[in-house]
């Protein structure tokens, strides 16, 4: 059996145990750099900061939290508004709205019945984003790793995302995504699970990473764009 049949059930409690794990993690990290640090550009979002993530980061939370869902919330034109609304908030702040937001929205995302929990995903994929360009280990990995490849596989089956069959070289069991129907044959990606991420996440692999793809190409596994 792989883990992928295991997902098929929802665990409410996962989305705000990913956050949790990865504010645990970030915060500190976040806390330890200077200003100049959060003026880096970031390659996964082009255009953005790293200051310009985390607040959007904290403002999708907030939302979460304020149960503020105006339509054409997290559209491009949203988020923008957003990150500029923070604009006269110092980078402590938007980090100390972001550990709160971490740390509130679980609960109302798990009774939220399942449509918020790309949420917490998206928020653990956008500290990837941020680890990526200080340099730090683990960009797309870590303590969430598990919870966060439990859920991809969820959310890429309900969505009838292309089916795929992932061999990871640092898990265990190999971990089926996406549609089950059997209408089409799977895919087959061979590798390690930060770079099966970084293809469904739309990130950029990185550098001198050897993967193997077969049978669909790597800009159809992105459930972000």
């Amino acid at each position: 059996m792989t883990t992928g049949d295991l997902h098929d059930v929802r665990d409410p409690e996962l989305p705000g145990r990913l956050l949790t794990t990865e504010r645990d993690a970030l915060i500190p990290l976040l806390r330890s750099r200077p200003d100049a640090d959060f003026a880096l550009a970031t390659a996964a979002c082009p255009g953005w900061s790293v200051r310009d993530v985390l607040a959007h980061c904290s403002s999708a939370l907030i939302r979460v939290v304020e149960s503020r869902f105006e339509k054409g919330v997290f559209s491009p034109e949203s988020n923008d508004r957003d990150i500029a609304d923070r604009a006269d908030r110092t980078n402590a702040q938007v980090v100390d709205e972001l550990e709160r937001g971490m740390t509130e929205a679980g609960p109302l995302i798990a009774k939220a019945g399942g449509v918020l929990d790309v949420i917490a995903l998206g928020e653990w994929v956008h500290a990837g984003d941020v680890r990526e360009v200080f340099g730090e280990p683990g960009a797309y990995a870590g303590a969430g790793l598990p919870d966060a490849l439990t859920l991809l596989a969820r959310l890429t089956r309900e969505k009838g995302h292309v089916p795929l069959h992932a061999d990871l070289d640092d898990v265990d069991e190999p971990l089926r995504l996406g549609e089950v129907s059997g209408e089409r044959t799977p895919a087959r990606f061979i590798g390690d699970a930060a770079t099966l991420v970084r293809l469904y996440a739309g990130r950029p692999v990185a550098q001198g990473t050897s993967y193997e793809l077969a049978g669909v190409e790597a800009g159809e596994l992105n459930i972000f764009g």
